[in-house]
């Protein structure tokens, strides 16, 4: 490796929270430069040329600089096997990843805030209807896909599946701080509620989340 990986990071993105678990989970040292949505530090011409995209997270590692939360888990779990993300059996595999793809191809998207806040602009009213619209908008879609996740995971167990975390974890932990932002009780879904609770307990988990992290 040429140095430590480095991780471009807002501190309350989902897709950068997914990274700091596995990077975490893999015992991977790691540096941060933290990028502010809010700032816009995402639209500057430096972090575009990380990111053509303009989003985070970017992972320097190896000589070179991967973006798509998705395909650098992928690459993390190729690079450090252990432990294994993406389960060896191919069909233990299809089931992990159907549950990440959900969350992140499925839910993720739709209720990325700029996707939220381009569909409220588009509703009339002063701005205490307008936060209404967004509150329910992401409501609606979070709750539509954690009620479809939840009945896509087996019999409880630890984890989502099984005894020890897998992609399904390090995917859905972050979409579950995100339907608390956004005032769902999770309680509603027992079985997502029980892997949150063992991920708590997990210092891997427990270092990645949004509230370790956050600057200042």
């Amino acid at each position: 490796m040429t140095g430590r990986p480095v991780l471009y990071d807002y501190w309350r993105s989902s897709a950068s929270y997914r990274l700091r678990i596995a990077l975490n989970l893999k015992g991977v040292a790691y540096d941060v430069v933290p990028v502010s949505l809010i700032d816009g530090a995402h639209k500057t011409a430096q972090h575009l040329a990380r990111n053509p995209q303009g989003f985070v997270p970017a992972l320097a590692i190896d000589g070179a600089t991967l973006t798509q939360s998705l395909a650098i888990l992928q690459y993390l779990d190729d690079r450090y096997p252990a432990p294994r993300l993406f389960p060896a059996d191919p069909l233990a595999r299809a089931r992990v990843e159907a549950v990440a793809h959900a969350v992140a191809m499925d839910i993720h998207p739709v209720c990325n805030l700029s996707v939220a806040n381009t569909a409220v602009d588009w509703v009339d009213g002063d701005e205490t209807a307008r936060s209404a619209t967004r509150l329910a908008w992401m409501q609606t879609f979070i709750a539509r896909g954690l009620d479809a996740v939840e009945a896509m995971l087996p019999e409880p167990a630890p984890y989502a599946f099984g005894d020890a975390p897998t992609l399904a974890d390090v995917c859905l932990i972050p979409q579950l701080y995100n339907a608390r932002r956004w005032e769902l009780d999770v309680t509603r879904w027992p079985r997502l509620a029980g892997v949150e609770s063992a991920c708590a307990e997990h210092d891997a988990f427990a270092r990645a989340a949004p509230e370790a992290v956050k600057p200042g």
